[in-house]
């Protein structure tokens, strides 16, 4: 509880420096003092790696400001309590046991052997992915970078643009597309499922046996595929004709597959979202609701909760009392948790909708364009209809923060903070059948 509201203010604490740096006339194109309103929202954005803004990043931030926003992405996708933990070890001193669980809780690992060498292991294969991304993509910009940035954002699933139209201008280059689109892929699955897949052929168990694929792992992987597949089927489907019209097949193909990846926390697009048609958009919304794994730079339910819902609702349908994944029983604490992770996320939906009806109320913006920003914020995606974000007013602005700062931290996050997880009853009461449904 304690350490969850630590890193609640660490984070609001590195969103406040970072609007302050925004705001200066270094980091502006103008060179003066840059609104910082306007700093505010790009800061929370980039902390919480979502990628909305309220401003024209290349027009307005300088070279130095476009640097702090790298800065401020990178940061936010580890993690501060990950940096933190990393600056603690550099300098010698030492965790104390809950720190240590917490840390690899939030990594999704069950033992806490070996923290300094996971902490060393997520910021170098961070680095490692993004350069060999920059270098994927500079094969063919050109642009040093260029390429750094969009590496950069691609990897942290973050959807900020120094081009117009999002990454619209790559379009007709299958390579930078589909390198995009796997950087997401990684950034969202998570460090320890990139590192159970490196090692898990390889290492040697204390036992003589060698290591195995985690269920974790498992779980992420498939259902990864399997939401990567009805998004690109969906979307071929639903927009052959549509956002895909006109374009031959290998490049309906290589678009489509990309706007299946970019629902899951990322941001950028090929196609302008408004565009889309409604029931693309609700396929969307599904989409990032779900989101991608524990530990990664994504947010949403996570696809590991939306497993055990799915494999629990499996279970009650066949009168099981057990969830069974993989020949494997999630243990009861854990399906509890799922629930109350897709419930918290659909409330605070929920909220930042109610609200955003309250402060938008005759500004002309549609509700579906409402609906689907408070997704977008809610999971950190970043996609928005048009010019959505930035027609907000005042108060729908720092409500879309609010929303993006509580995806940010997780819904079961939130509700930790508010509540106390390690309260115990003393006291049992008798039980009576209720009649529900």
């Amino acid at each position: 509880m304690k350490g969850k509201a630590t890193v609640a203010l660490g984070f609001l604490a590195l969103i406040a420096v970072g609007a302050l740096l925004l705001a200066m006339p270094q980091c502006r194109v103008s060179g003066e003092w840059g609104d910082f309103q306007s700093s505010a929202f790009t800061a929370c954005s980039a902390v919480c790696v979502t990628g909305l803004t309220v401003v024209d990043i290349a027009a307005t931030f300088s070279l130095v400001g476009q640097i702090v926003l790298l800065v401020l992405v990178e940061v936010g996708c580890l993690g501060l309590m990950m940096c933190g933990t990393f600056l603690m070890i550099a300098i010698g001193r030492r965790l104390s046991l809950a720190s240590e669980f917490s840390l690899m809780n939030a990594y999704g690992v069950e033992q806490v052997k070996g923290v300094k060498s996971l902490i060393l292991w997520v910021i170098g294969s961070m680095l490692f992915f993004e350069l060999v991304g920059a270098a994927a993509l500079w094969w063919k910009l050109r642009d040093p970078y260029l390429s750094i940035f969009y590496s950069v954002m691609g990897f942290c699933n973050a959807g900020f643009s120094i081009l117009p139209g999002s990454i619209a201008a790559f379009a007709d280059d299958p390579w930078v597309v589909m390198t995009l689109a796997f950087e997401t892929i990684l950034g969202s699955i998570g460090f320890l499922v990139i590192f159970n897949l490196l090692t898990f052929k390889f290492v040697h168990r204390p036992s003589g046996g060698r290591g195995r694929m985690s269920l974790q792992s498992r779980v992420v992987l498939r259902f990864t595929g399997y939401l990567l597949a009805v998004g690109f089927i969906a979307f071929l489907a639903l927009e052959w004709n549509g956002a895909l019209g006109g374009m031959d097949l290998p490049r309906k193909l290589y678009v489509a597959f990309y706007q299946a990846v970019t629902p899951r926390t990322c941001g950028f697009c090929l196609v302008p979202t408004e565009t889309l048609k409604p029931i693309t958009r609700l396929v969307y919304e599904v989409l990032m609701f779900i989101g991608g794994a524990p530990g990664s730079a994504a947010a949403g339910i996570k696809v590991t909760t939306f497993a055990v819902l799915i494999y629990t609702l499996l279970a009650l349908c066949r009168g099981d009392r057990e969830t069974i994944i993989g020949k494997r029983v999630v243990p009861m604490d854990i399906v509890r948790e799922s629930i109350v992770i897709f419930m918290a996320l659909v409330v605070l939906v929920t909220l930042a909708m109610g609200v955003l009806l309250i402060t938008e109320d005759g500004r002309g913006i549609p509700t579906d364009a409402l609906f689907f920003e408070a997704c977008s914020a809610i999971t950190t995606t970043g996609l928005s209809m048009g010019d959505t974000t930035s027609s907000l007013s005042f108060a729908g602005r720092i409500a879309i923060m609010c929303a993006m700062f509580a995806g940010r931290l997780g819904a079961l996050s939130v509700v930790l903070i508010i509540g106390d997880r390690e309260a115990q009853r003393h006291v049992r009461y008798p039980t009576e059948e209720l009649v529900v449904g």
